[in-house]
Parts: structure tokens; sequence; C-alpha cells
């Protein structure tokens, strides 16, 4: 079973010898069925695809045609994958966190304070009396 990647990457005569192919097979199929010798009933499912497959990429370069655009075969690469994060990638960010976190102020702990030495005075004054 071709993929999509690989039909585009034929000529449009080799397209049309392929379609013609897939179609002679799926009528073979379909004899086969309607006189009860076909065994397999996936293979009629998978005809149909192949052949909806080619027309799909046929019509596709036919829209093509007509936009304007390049209609021709389509060679594909493989895409590339992009590199993998070393490790010292990953401790720079760990590092930049903990900068962002050194400069934030501290919590308020500053009103705390004045606080506990209000309540400390007002001890003292309440033992002096």
């Amino acid at each position: 079973m071709p993929s999509a990647v690989e039909l585009r990457e034929l000529e449009d005569d080799e397209l049309e010898t392929r379609l013609e192919e897939y179609r002679r097979e799926l009528l073979n199929l379909r004899f086969q069925m309607a006189t009860g010798q076909l065994d397999d009933y996936s293979r009629l499912k998978m005809a149909k695809r192949n052949v909806a497959r080619v027309l799909t990429v046929l019509r596709d370069r036919e829209i093509a045609l007509a936009e304007g655009r390049f209609a021709g075969p389509v060679i594909f690469e493989a895409p590339l994958r992009p590199p993998r994060r070393t490790e010292a990638v990953v401790e720079e960010e760990v590092d930049l966190d903990d900068e962002v976190e050194a400069e934030a102020p501290p919590a308020d702990t500053a009103g705390t304070d004045e606080i506990e030495d209000e309540a400390t005075e007002d001890d003292a004054d309440e033992e002096g009396e």
C-alpha cells in the first residue's frame, strides 16, 4: 500500500498507470466477492483507499496548475529534529531562575518587628507601674 508521500514523488504518467492498476484490482476483487471466492475482504477496502489516494494527488496537482503554482512531483525530505537540550542549557535556566528569586523583595517582615517592639514597650510600662 503506497503512502501519499510516495505517490506525490511520482510523475503524472506513473500516477495514471497506478490508477488503472488499482481500479483493475478493485474490479477483480468485486467479481471475486460476487462469486464468493474472496477470502480477505480487507483487500477490497485497501484497493478503494489506493484509488482514492491516487485521485487525491492528481486533483491536488490539477488545483495547483489552475492557481499557477508548481504542480510537479514533490520530493519530501525527512524533517530534521531539533537538537536535544544539553545539561549546560538546563543548568543555565536554573541559574536564571535563582537570580530572579534573589532579586525579589523579601516578605513583609518589617511590619512585624515594629509590632513586637510596641508590645514589649507596653509590657515594660505595665511592669514599671
